[in-house]
Parts: structure tokens; C-alpha cells; sequence
């Protein structure tokens, strides 16, 4: 009996079968991609933290401590894989005679290197002139004392006096701020620059040259096996705090563990914790959505099943054997939609990231797929074996004759005690709390093990997309319910004298088409909400490279440099449209030292960009136009009206240093607005005021960088031959190269292959609620269809039914969704303000894809909406015969 039962399905329930197999299938597939996928990038993040890293560790050795005994204690630790001695020594300044003319600098450091230091720590130093051996000067060093590989410098040491050394070549330290850092300090207590002047000497040489010289500290650093770490970010950053503690504790007090892999493990854990967000709040909606499109495919045959169960009653089975069937079709759908579901998964990690795990170990990706398929399983036999279980319990055999719109005719119990709206009013004023200026979704302390995420936050979109789908339910179904005469005039011109026969049916039939409407708005909706949160993201990280950079490409002068604003002549080469110069100084508000920016107010906009979100008091443009017109106007940022409690037009008296006489002079300005964010300026505070003000003040013009625009393209090229024309004189930056650098982890891997599955999935979804539910509720209505034939309507009137209520489902379903993605995208967007830097000024729309989602689901509509007009013009008797 039971395989004539599984054969009779296969045969004759093929269309719906396939139906619910592809719902099972999509959801395991959206599961098992994410999860494996989700694991993958976490793993990668890790991967990319210790890449990022010159040298895992430094070590300090205290005073009075000896270093010997100190490098034995690294050596023995677990884990490391080599180290090296450094020395340290402050030096009081550099000076050089070049072309007859004497430079001179201020104090910077001379670092003794051991042999074998750059093939241990190859990202340390990079060479830019002159021999990678030997005596080193720093770029910055090299451009102040306008010296050059063979030139001598004096490099002067506190108690020694000065030294003369031959430099052999010029050379870029990438990561200055971690190799001069004051190791054991607290992040707020670190230097807020490296120096400006470094020589990097031999060991032997070092030794040499500070040999009674005050003022000299050792280090070691220590390169690790980062091999051994664990996969997951926080789990690594553990370890490696771990093992930094336990080597301090056993070396006594005698040296203090500078980690710097530990910091960025510590920043990638944070964006470990960022993409599970984003996996919980834009994935599992999708595979929510999937197990409900399943639902909705078992509930448009459920007045099938009910008919096929009395009827099996009748004849005499059991509700034991009732049950085994129903198990058996639950478990079909289930293990060949779960197996299908995984296939399309490998084929995904397959086909967009080259491996079917997507980078998974085997352990994790076999896990993945492991919940996925019972995921499918659970959905399964939620979607067809609770149903019939239920009916087997609650619907007797006369039930089973009737219609299902005759047998209940009462609100559903959320309507009559207003479920909707408290879903809603729950998520606004969760929305509300989680959004506020000192609410943080993820919190990890800088140096902390432990991290935490907020996961209450979650409430607030998911109450949305459950309140709003719940209220787009009650509008249709007052619609359908006391709308009848509205409908029979829209049906018109499609149905004729039919019209009211039309919206007769549509009004008993609302239960299923208000449920086929909620599925495709909830599926638009996923769609809508994914693609605008993925574009707003990639809008805001170049926002982020275009504020860091300045410009498509600029050219940074070395402090100290008198560079006069008509040097931009020369660096508009071919390709490059506008040169702008700008000021960059230091200006002392009270006891605070601050960067200040000097502009040409009507210029600057040529070549970056500045958007109405950058500042507050004003727009862009006004603010630019008050800087303009009144020279002594003043922008300054949040923080320090905030701290000085600045109310428009107060004086600021700036002290600035004047470069006639080099002291600081005090310079007043009128506070005239609020920036929040200024290209090349750092996010904490600065100022920006009009360049020929400050020029005026101080008795100098000279320009701390130029800003280059090039139209967008080509910003690798042009700042190729800018590096070969100006050499070491000056550091030339563009948007592609600060992309990487301003990129986290999870810009540059987990949020982009995270959407695209996403996105992918979206579109089927849509495609499938609008198109699925339809075609097996139109083919469900068979019989229907052909008693209104015999009873005479014409094949014009059937396909007039039949597209009026395409269009019905299509049209409400797709306003619904684009009203539900919109809400929710804002809410998404604000809620994980966290991922975005700076915060959008607005949603980014990607059109396109959208117009694709919208045109799927529509096609969909319309491809089940002619298969039904087909399937109607078969012969009435044949269609009753076969019934």
C-alpha cells in the first residue's frame, strides 16, 4: 500500500510535490551556503589579522633586567618561532650638510637591527632608495635633511654628543606606529605619532655609536607560529593574550609583552562578531522565508488532502496507517528536498568561490550541512505531517466534503486582539532603545577576552517583518472582505459579466490569496532590504577611502616643507583635472593640540567630495560660502564645541605657530559651523578654516598636501608616474591603494560574498512565492474552473479570472514588499550603524537589481497565470472525469 501510495503522488501530485521539494531545497540550501560560508570568512579574518602584522610581539626588557635571560624565557614559550634583539636609543636630533647648505631636525630614535631581521620580518621595512643594508634613514628623515643614499649625516645622542654615519640607503617603515609604540602603555596613553626621524643601523654599529649613551632601552621581537591558532577570531585572540600574559608572569616583572597580533585579532573578532550579526539578521529571514514558502506550498493543497485523507477514511483505513502515509510524504519531501538543498549549496560555493565548503574545514562545512539537512527535515514535516496529523485529529469525513471558506468563517485570533499592531509598537520602541547615541550592538573592550553582542537588538527588525506582514494580511483580507464592489470594477474589463462573479471568488478565496500576497511581500521585502543594506555598505567603505585619502590621488608634503600652493602646476599631468592645494597645521585651543586645515573655500569641492552629512549648521555649500565670506570663520568638530560649549559666532582664539618667527601667536576666529568629518582629517578633532586667513596670520602659505582629481579613473597610473617624478620628496597616496588599508575584514570578504548569496537566493524566493503558491492554487481550482464552463463561460472570461487575480497578487504583493524592504532597510541600516563608517547620509537604491527581483517575480505571476488559463480550456467533462 505504501508504494502504491508514494507512486500514486509521484504521478499524479507531481506539480506540487516538486513545489514543496523546491521551498525544502531552497531553505537548506540558503542555510548550509551561509553557515559554511559564515565559518570560512571567519577564518579568513584571522588569516588576514596575522598577515597584517610586521611583528607578532615585541618585547621589553625592563631596566635592570638581563636580556639574555629574557630571550631564553621567549624561546622556551610555546609557540614561537624565532626572535631577535633590537636596540633602542632616543636620539636629540639629525643633522646634514648637503650641497652647502646645513639641515638640522629635532629628537627621533636609532634602531639597531641584527643580522637576518628583514628576512625574519620582511613587512617591517620597505627599501625605496639605495642599498636594503646598512646604515637606514627613514623617508621622512631623509626628505627633512634633504639627504640621499652616500650623503653623511650627524645623528646626535644624549650623553655621547654627535655621530657621523654614511647612509646607504632610504627606506619606508609600514607599521611605525606599532614598532614605536610605548610598550605596557594603554591605547590613550600611546604616542599620538611615530617620530619623524629614525635612522635603522647594524647591531654591531648600534652598539658602537650608543656605547655611554643615556637614554637606551632593548627589546625582542618575537615572530610566532600562527599557524596554530584556531580559526575563529576571538578564539585566536585568546590565545594569544594567554600566552603574552603567561610569558610576563614567568619572566617576574622582567619584560612586558607588546602584542601586536593581539590587537589585530582583537579588531578582527569585532568584525567576526559584525558578520554573525549580519548572518542573523539578513540570512535567517531567508531560510525563514524558504520553510514558509514550503508551508504555504503544502497549504495551498491542504484542501486536497483533506478530500484524499476522508476518503481513505472511508474506505476503511486506519488513522495508524493515515499516519504512516503522511509520514512517508513528509519524509520524501524532506530527504530529496535536503539532499537537493545541498547540492545547490556545493554547486554555489562551487561555482562563486571555487570550493564547494567555501573555504570550510571539512569538520565545520560536513556540521553546516549536517543542520542544514535537518533543518530541511524539521521543515518538512512542519509543512506536511503537523497539518495532516491535525486534520486527522480535528476534521471529521463530512468536513473533508466541504469548502474550506465554508468551514470557517471567524477572524484569525491575532486579528481580533490586534497582534499586528503590538508587534509593531514592540519594534519601535526597540528600535528607539537600540538606536540611541550611547547604545553600542557589539561591545568588546580593547585588551578584553570577553565580548558580548547585544542580541535583544535583533527584536526590532524581526518584530517588523513579522508586525508588517501580519498587517499587510489584515488589509488584504478587509479588502477582499467589504471591497467586493471595487473589485468587480477593476475585474471588468478583463472578466466582463463576469466582474462580479470574479470578486465574488477573490472575496471567499482571501484566506489563501492574502497568505500568497504576505509571502511574496515578506520575499520582496528580504530582497529589497538585503540589496539596499549591501549598496549602503559598499556606498559608505568608499566614502570611508575618500575621506581617508582626500582625493582620487594625493600628494602628501613632509612636515616642515615650504611648498607653495603653485606647485600644483606641476603635478597636473595627463589625466589629472584639477589640482587643489591644502593647508595642513597644528593649533593649540587651550591646552589642546588640534590638526587645522586651511581651504579655498570656492575651490575645494573640484576635487573631493564634500556631502551635507560631513557637517551640521549648515550644508556644504553654505557652510563653504560662510568661510568664503567671512575669511576669520571657523568649522570645528563636535567634540570640541561639546567641550569648550561654542554657541555660533564665538571667538576661538587659536595659537598658531608663525613660521617668520616660529612662535606661537595667537589667531582669532568665529566659530561658524560644525565638521563632523573632512577629507584627510582624522575623526576625532580638527579644524578647518579658509587658507588665505591662516596664510595671512601665520606669514606662510605653504601647503601640507594636494588634493587631485581624476575624474575617477586611472588613480593607479597617475600616481605611479607622481611616486617616479617626485621620489622621497614627497608621499603620493590613491583611492585603490587606501581602499585596502581603510577595508576591514569584513569589508573586504565576508559582506560581499555574504550579499551575493543572498541577493541570488532573493530573487528564486520572490520568484517562487509569487509563482509557486499561484500555479498550485490555480491548479487546485480545476474543478471550479470547469463547472463554471458548463455553466457557460466563455475561455475570454476564465482567462479573465485568472489574470485578475495575477495581477491582484502581484500588485499588492509587490507594494507591500517595497513598503516592508523600505521600513525595514532604514531600521537595518540604523540599528547596525556600527558596520558603517561613517554613518550614511542616506539609503543607497540599487536599481537594478531590484527592477531584476520585481521583473523574476512578475514573470513568475504571470508564467503560473497562463499555465492556469491552459489547464482551463481543457474540456469541462474531462477536467470533472479526471476529478
Amino acid at each position: 500500500m505504501i508504494t502504491s501510495w508514494a507512486a500514486g503522488l509521484a504521478r499524479h501530485r507531481t506539480g506540487r510535490l516538486l513545489a514543496a521539494l523546491a521551498g525544502i531545497a531552497l531553505a537548506v540550501a540558503l542555510v548550509a551556503a551561509l553557515g559554511s560560508f559564515l565559518t570560512a570568512s571567519k577564518a579568513t579574518m584571522t588569516q588576514r589579522a596575522v598577515r597584517s602584522v610586521a611583528v607578532d610581539w615585541q618585547v621589553q626588557v625592563q631596566p635592570g633586567a638581563d636580556p639574555g635571560t629574557v630571550m631564553s624565557l621567549i624561546r622556551q614559550a610555546p609557540g614561537t618561532r624565532a626572535a631577535l634583539p633590537v636596540g633602542y636609543a632616543h636620539t636629540s636630533g639629525f643633522t646634514a650638510r648637503v650641497q652647502g647648505s646645513t639641515q638640522s631636525t629635532g629628537p627621533g630614535m636609532a634602531l639597531g637591527l641584527p643580522d637576518g631581521y628583514r628576512r625574519l620580518f620582511p613587512d617591517a621595512i620597505r627599501t625605496l632608495s639605495g642599498s636594503p643594508t646598512g646604515v637606514l634613514l627613514a623617508q621622512q628623515t631623509a626628505s627633512n635633511l634633504h639627504a640621499a643614499p652616500g650623503d653623511t649625516i650627524g645623528v646626535r645622542l644624549p650623553g655621547v654628543g654627535l655621530k657621523q654615519v654614511k647612509v646607504d640607503g632610504v627606506v619606508d617603515l609600514p607599521q611605525a606606529d606599532s614598532l614605536f609604540q610605548t610598550v605596557g602603555a594603554p591605547s590613550q596613553s600611546q604616542p599620538t605619532a611615530p617620530p619623524d626621524n629614525v635612522v635603522l643601523l647594524p647591531a654591531a654599529r648600534f652598539t658602537a655609536l650608543t656605547r655611554g649613551a643615556t637614554a637606551v632601552t632593548a627589546q625582542i621581537h618575537v615572530a610566532r607560529d600562527d599557524a596554530r591558532l584556531r580559526a575563529d577570531p576571538a578564539a585566536a585572540f585568546t590565545a594569544v593574550t594567554g600566552a603574552a600574559h603567561n610569558l610576563e608572569a614567568r619572566s617576574a616583572g622582567a619584560a612586558l609583552v607588546g602584542n601586536n597580533v593581539g590587537a589585530a585579532l582583537d579588531s578582527a573578532r569585532q568584525d567576526a562578531l559584525y558578520a554573525q550579526i549580519l548572518f542573523l539578521f539578513l540570512g535567517v529571514p531567508g531560510a525563514v522565508l524558504a520553510a514558509a514558502l514550503t508551508a504555504a506550498v503544502a497549504s495551498a493543497g491542504g484542501e486536497r488532502r483533506r478530500q484524499e485523507q476522508g476518503l481513505l477514511r472511508l474506505r476503511g483505513l486506519r488513522p495508524r496507517q493515515i499516519t504512516a502515509l503522511a509520514v512517508l510524504e513528509a519524509a520524501l519531501i524532506g530527504l530529496i528536498g535536503g539532499l537537493a538543498g545541498l547540492g545547490i549549496a556545493a554547486l554555489t560555493g562551487r561555482l562563486a568561490f571555487g570550493q564547494a565548503s567555501f573555504g570550510a574545514s571539512a569538520g565545520t562545512w560536513a556540521a553546516w550541512y549536517g543542520i542544514a539537512f535537518a533543518l530541511g527535515a524539521a521543515v518538512a514535516a512542519g509543512a506536511v505531517l503537523v497539518p495532516a496529523l491535525r486534520d486527522l485529529r480535528t476534521v471529521t469525513i463530512a468536513d473533508t466534503r466541504k469548502e474550506s471558506g465554508a468551514r470557517s468563517t471567524r477572524s484569525p485570533w491575532w486579528m481580533r486582539y490586534g497582534l499586528d499592531f503590538a508587534l509593531l509598537i514592540g519594534s519601535w520602541l526597540i528600535f528607539r532603545a537600540s538606536s540611541g547615541n550611547q547604545y553600542a550592538l557589539v561591545l568588546a573592550p580593547e585588551g578584553v577576552p570577553s565580548i558580548s553582542v547585544s542580541y535583544w537588538a535583533f527584536l526590532g527588525p524581526a518584530l517588523l517583518w513579522i508586525g508588517a506582514a501580519l498587517l499587510v494580511w489584515r488589509l488584504t483580507l478587509l479588502a477582499l472582505t467589504y471591497g467586493r464592489p471595487a473589485l468587480a470594477r477593476l475585474a471588468r474589463p478583463l472578466t466582463a459579466t463576469l466582474a462580479g462573479t470574479t470578486a465574488a471568488t477573490l472575496s471567499r478565496r482571501r484566506r489563501p490569496l492574502a497568505r500568497s500576497i504576505v509571502l511574496l511581500a515578506l520575499a520582496v521585502s528580504f530582497a529589497v532590504s538585503t540589496a539596499v543594506f549591501n549598496a549602503t555598505y559598499r556606498q559608505q567603505a568608499e566614502v570611508d577611502a575618500r575621506l581617508t585619502n582626500g582625493a582620487d590621488v594625493t600628494v602628501t608634503e613632509p612636515p616642515g616643507a615650504h611648498v607653495p600652493p603653485s606647485a600644483a602646476s606641476t603635478l597636473k599631468i595627463s589625466g589629472v583635472r584639477h589640482v587643489e592645494p591644502v593647508q595642513h597645521r597644528f593649533a593649540y585651543v587651550g591646552s589642546d593640540l588640534q590638526d587645522l586645515y586651511g581651504v579655498r573655500p570656492g575651490t575645494i569641492a573640484r576635487a573631493t567630495s564634500l556631502q551635507d552629512a560631513y557637517f551640521a549648521g549648515g550644508t556644504a555649500q553654505q557652510l563653504m560660502r560662510k568661510l568664503a565670506q567671512r575669511p576669520d570663520n571657523l568649522l570645528v568638530s563636535v567634540e570640541t564645541v561639546n567641550d569648550f560649549q561654542l554657541a555660533p559666532g564665538d571667538t576661538v582664539n587659536l595659537r598658531i605657530q608663525d613660521a617668520r618667527t616660529k612662535a606661537l601667536r595667537t589667531v582669532p576666529f568665529h566659530y561658524a559651523g560644525i565638521a563632523k568629518e573632512f577629507p584627510t582629517a582624522p575623526k576625532d578633532s580638527f579644524f578647518v578654516a579658509n587658507a588665505s586667513y591662516i596664510a595671512k596670520a601665520t606669514g606662510s602659505d605653504a601647503v601640507g598636501a594636494f588634493l587631485l582629481d581624476t575624474g575617477g579613473t586611472h588613480h593607479k597610473q597617475i600616481a605611479a608616474q607622481l611616486r617616479d617624478r617626485l621620489g622621497t620628496g614627497a608621499t603620493v597616496t590613491d583611492l585603490t591603494q587606501t581602499r585596502g588599508i581603510v577595508g576591514t575584514s569584513l569589508t573586504s570578504v565576508d559582506l560581499a560574498g555574504l550579499t551575493r548569496i543572498e541577493l541570488a537566493f532573493a530573487v528564486l524566493l520572490a520568484a517562487g512565492a509569487g509563482g509557486l503558491v499561484l500555479a498550485l492554487g490555480l491548479a487546485e481550482r480545476r474543478r471550479t474552473f470547469a463547472i463554471a464552463t458548463v455553466l457557460g463561460a466563455r475561455t475570454r472570461q476564465l482567462r479573465g479570472m485568472v489574470l485578475t487575480e495575477a495581477l491582484l497578487l502581484a500588485a499588492a504583493g509587490l507594494a507591500g514588499g517595497a513598503l516592508i524592504g523600505w521600513a525595514l532597510s532604514e531600521m537595518l541600516v540604523k540599528v547596525l550603524t556600527g558596520v558603517f563608517d561613517p554613518p550614511p547620509a542616506s539609503l543607497s537604491v540599487p536599481g537594478a537589481y531590484l527592477a531584476l527581483t520585481a521583473s523574476a517575480a512578475l514573470l513568475a505571476v504571470l508564467a503560473a497565470a497562463l499555465n492556469g488559463i491552459r489547464r482551463a480550456r481543457r474540456p469541462a467533462v474531462e477536467e470533472l472525469r479526471d476529478l
